[in-house]
């Protein structure tokens, strides 16, 4: 049984959540809400605060876990990073009150800063050389310069409205984050074939987001030019149709060129074209 710790609450335990769902990994519900077992498939779910992510699974408490980037270079523990999964992203900035005028990171120079991560606020400021104050909170830090705690703050960003609506400007992004997959580093070979099974299934999930499945129509005289248009994965799937003269294509683009390359369909006479999302795609 391989057991995966993920953040308890947040955004990042929804998409967690739906990442697993999507891998195949149904939990058992039960009155243990600590530790959830899943349906068919060799692995527990440990909830555990975001934090406490990278410790528990450098000391085996668990085996591998999804955990933002932002904690895992914060604590600093000696769990492996085994795969960047690309959601949950956000970046690490340093914000003033909206009214001061900023001309550097000299200004923080002689400042008191508010944080949750005072490792990477250190190293950062280490390296530029900038001697600020760090005063250490758990949890809205965005409040701390309003009340007079903190001339700035260093803090998670994802939309920026949480700034806005304390007054605050963000200045300088330190780092960007997003969940990671980590692993203990001394894991059974029984264990790591169950590690590689999930990371394969979690790849197949990735390589389709983005990704739509196009099938249609159109004239035979024009297939050269459409196929330098749809490529494929290897190359489109052609087939003739009862109709002289006509082939049926199926391919697969990217979503963000969509619009574009549709337009470009529909004028080489591609008719009846069919848009399909995928859920997986194994290469």
């Amino acid at each position: 049984m391989l057991r995966i710790a993920v953040q308890s609450k947040g955004r990042l335990f929804e998409e967690t959540m739906m990442l697993l769902e999507e891998a195949g990994i149904k939990l058992n519900k039960g009155k243990r809400t600590l530790l959830l077992s899943a349906k068919g498939f060799p692995v527990e779910v440990l909830f555990l605060r975001d934090d406490d992510i990278p410790q528990s699974v450098a000391n085996g408490v668990a085996d591998i876990g999804i955990v933002g980037e932002n904690e895992y270079i914060e604590k600093g523990a000696e769990a492996l990073l085994i795969k960047r999964l690309g959601f949950s992203k956000c970046r690490l900035s340093l914000a003033i009150p909206k009214d001061e005028e900023y001309k550097g990171i000299e200004w923080f120079n002689g400042k008191t800063i508010a944080t949750s991560y005072p490792e990477i606020l250190k190293d950062y400021l280490r390296q530029k050389q900038v001697k600020a104050e760090l005063h250490v909170i758990s949890g809205s830090v965005e409040i701390a310069p309003g009340i007079g705690l903190a001339d700035a703050i260093f803090d998670i960003v994802s939309s920026g409205s949480t700034l806005v609506s304390n007054q605050l400007k963000e200045v300088d992004v330190v780092m960007q984050s997003e969940a990671l997959l980590i692993a203990n580093s001394e894991l059974t070979d029984s264990k790591k074939e169950i590690l590689d099974e999930l990371i394969f299934r979690f790849e197949a999930i990735q390589t389709a987001e983005g990704k739509k499945y196009v099938l249609l129509n159109a004239p035979e005289n024009k297939l050269k030019e459409i196929i330098e248009i749809l490529p494929g994965m290897k190359s489109p799937t052609v087939t003739p149709l009862a109709e002289e003269g006509w082939v049926s294509i199926q391919s697969v683009i990217a979503e963000k060129h969509f619009w574009e390359i549709i337009g470009k369909l529909k004028a080489l006479g591609a008719e009846g074209i069919l848009v399909i999302p995928i859920e997986k795609m194994i290469l």
